[in-house]
């Protein structure tokens, strides 16, 4: 397999569903085995995240300039040893530790090195790429919730993360080192060689900052944050709101599965959407879906069916998110420093993330039960759409960045 896509594409379902995917359905087992409280258990799973969000900046800036394939092949050795050691943690301690060594992981195997390397890789078309790339990786909770929710009814938790960490060696580290060894190609947008190659990237990280600074990079990445927030924190705790409400845990396990045939199928969909709206249109409104369906799961009892229903187009709101982030940069300032630019809009939505799960379990126990914490996180769904139709920059990125694509005065 020597095609960088498809290649990555496998790699992220294997990695999300190893690294993330598996955790909500583990953590309960993990919790009566140990002793350890939910909400330590849980943090320990946040700081990774938190981890990950801090090491996307540098991981970002080594992307523009290196390439992919040492970083995501480094990447999968250091996940495979963190999943290692998260199932032989004799205490608390050790398994927090074991998670931020996966933190680590994290920022160098999923969503971000991985959009960096397609959007150089296969520019102008990247979107194509991104696509594809998003809709195979959207399987991975379909995969590996119900995968783990069988191996945790033969093994205990932590023979079921040995387990997943050979499926991790054996995939992830050959196919990153193999697929990964073309030439890093030079950004497209204005991209030089030699010293005027070096006094271009000079002049780009200037031109970084001056973006970062600008007012609609700052309120994009107040409304991905919200929304990250927001996403993460119903489908962590999608299961204990399933089994509060009458759903079997294997029930549950397989709704949280069919969230991401939900999110495939939002993704299918999305270079419609980007032909037919300017890319402030579309996030409005996709964010401001996610707060009707979050309010769906907190006001609507049931039945079962209903819920999960709901939690499908939950699922599809947040595939098609992951696309708008995805895009974000290049549809508003290109693509010469989209690792830079990406690393920086990506660290407070994964840290967003990473506290998702702490801040819910926190929120549901404080406000007298998980229907009441999925009204706050309307509340904050909602905030993100509105901050969302202040993101379209003064001008639109250089054609190469654009080619087809729609370009839209929103924009």
């Amino acid at each position: 397999m020597h095609s960088p896509l498809a290649a990555l594409c496998v790699t992220e379902i294997t990695s999300w569903g190893v690294l993330f995917y598996a955790f909500p359905v583990l953590a309960p087992a993990i919790t009566r085995d140990t002793g350890w409280s939910t909400g330590a258990v849980t943090a320990a799973f946040s700081a990774a995240l938190i981890v990950a969000a801090l090491g996307g900046i540098p991981v970002g800036r080594a992307l523009d300039r290196r390439g992919p394939r040492a970083l995501m092949t480094g990447g999968s050795l250091l996940a495979v040893l963190a999943a290692i050691a998260v199932a032989a943690a004799p205490n608390l301690w050790c398994f927090a530790a074991a998670w931020l060594l996966a933190g680590v992981a994290m920022s160098t195997v999923l969503y971000q090195p991985a959009f960096a390397a397609l959007t150089r890789y296969y520019a102008p078309r990247h979107v194509t790429a991104l696509t594809t790339l998003t809709l195979a990786a959207g399987l991975a909770s379909t995969v590996f919730a119900p995968l783990t929710d069988a191996l945790a009814s033969q093994l205990s938790w932590r023979g079921v993360y040995l387990v997943l960490a050979v499926v991790l060696a054996v995939v992830t580290v050959p196919l990153h080192w193999l697929a990964l060894r073309r030439p890093w190609p030079p950004p497209r947008d204005g991209a030089a060689d030699g010293n005027e190659h070096d006094q271009a990237r000079a002049r780009s990280g200037a031109a970084v900052w001056g973006t970062v600074r600008s007012g609609p990079f700052v309120l994009l990445t107040i409304a991905l944050t919200l929304s990250a927030f927001t996403m993460y924190a119903v489908l962590v705790n999608l299961i204990p709101l399933l089994t509060s409400r009458g759903a079997g845990s294997s029930i549950a396990a397989w709704a949280l599965g069919l969230g991401g045939i939900g999110q495939v199928t939002g993704r299918l969909g999305y270079r419609a959407l980007a032909r037919r709206t300017g890319v402030r249109t579309r996030t409005v409104w996709i964010l401001a879906l996610s707060a009707a369906t979050t309010a769906g799961l907190a006001v609507i009892p049931g039945p079962v069916g209903l819920l999960i229903a709901i939690a499908f187009l939950a699922g599809m709101t947040r595939g098609i998110a992951t696309l708008l982030q995805a895009t974000a940069v290049s549809d508003r300032w290109g693509t010469a420093a989209y690792g830079s630019l990406s690393g920086i809009l990506a660290a407070p939505i994964t840290a967003a993330t990473a506290l998702a799960p702490f801040a819910g379990a926190a929120l549901a126990a404080g406000l007298g039960g998980y229907p009441h914490m999925f009204l706050a996180l309307t509340a904050a769904a909602v905030l993100a759409a509105l901050s969302a139709a202040g993101t379209a920059p003064a001008t639109a990125p250089a054609p190469a960045a654009t080619a087809g694509r729609r370009t839209n005065k929103d924009q």
